[in-house]
């Protein structure tokens, strides 16, 4: 069987646990910040894990991560 391809797209947005689940970053913080409070854009700060509909999709794009 040939060896499969990652998606360099998913690869640049997630990362892959010790435990095997998937991080990513949370939404809605690159731009429009002025109208935003600090509350909410320190909600925002960090990582979060991805949800388990969504991780076995990405388990199939990031085969070897």
């Amino acid at each position: 069987m040939p060896k499969l391809k990652t998606h360099r797209g998913a690869a640049k947005r997630f990362k892959r646990t010790k435990g095997g689940k998937f991080l990513r970053s949370k939404a809605f913080k690159q731009h429009i910040l002025g109208c935003k409070t600090t509350k909410r854009k320190r909600a925002l700060r960090g990582t979060t894990t991805v949800a388990h509909a969504d991780a076995k999709k990405l388990a199939r794009m990031l085969p070897y991560k």
